[in-house]
């Protein structure tokens, strides 16, 4: 295949693949209805978790995650980490705007946790740990999100110039890329964070 269409081809694979909306599907299986007509409209597992199914939730989060690690993973090992980025990237933005749905996807966030580790392992190493320890401190997940996504980039040069790691600055930079995108598809919660009225986790969520 010709090189100059290797990103491309990436590219569209991680879209398409990404685009698949399994809250939905899942929760249409399980006779639940139209997930995006309940709490949050969402079709993530957040939203998922509303429906009182905590396995429907689970199982929508691991495929979420799941979609962009596979795809990521498959072209970095075709191709190195930069075309497992370019798929694992196109997969996060075909989640928050699926063709199928006419573009009004999910947040991304378990999209974009799931190509992390196959792209950098310092930032998936930085991501989680201001994930889980902002939710510790906060019980909100909306906030840990953003702290997460805010951090990434930063730290994960901060941990390979500290181990005296050469820098892949087309990933570096590339992710720095999505983080305003995760920003752009919480905005109503990063509204609600401003106001003070974004609910902690096991608290009812307004509809967005």
């Amino acid at each position: 295949m010709a090189a100059y269409l290797v990103f491309p081809l990436a590219a569209l694979t991680g879209y398409l693949a990404g685009s698949i909306p399994f809250g939905l599907i899942i929760t249409r299986m399980a006779g639940l209805g139209d997930i995006r007509q309940i709490g949050s409209g969402n079709i993530g597992a957040t939203n998922v978790l509303r429906t009182g199914r905590r396995d429907l939730a689970l199982a929508t989060l691991l495929l979420d995650s799941f979609k962009a690690g596979f795809v990521a993973f498959a072209c970095r090992q075709l191709g190195g980490p930069e075309l497992g980025l370019v798929a694992g990237a196109s997969a996060f933005i075909g989640h928050c705007y699926p063709v199928w749905l006419g573009f009004k996807g999910g947040k991304g966030i378990a999209t974009f946790a799931g190509l992390l580790p196959f792209v950098s392992l310092p930032a998936f190493a930085v991501a989680a740990s201001v994930w889980f320890g902002m939710f510790a401190l906060t019980r909100i997940s909306s906030l840990s999100a953003l702290t997460a996504a805010a951090f990434m980039a930063p730290g994960a040069w901060t941990v390979e110039t500290l181990l005296h790691r050469p820098h892949n600055w087309f990933v570096l930079i590339g992710l720095a890329c999505l983080t305003p995108i995760v920003f752009w598809t919480h905005r109503a919660n990063l509204a609600r964070l401003l106001k003070g009225t974004e609910p902690r986790f096991g608290t009812p969520q307004p509809k967005a």
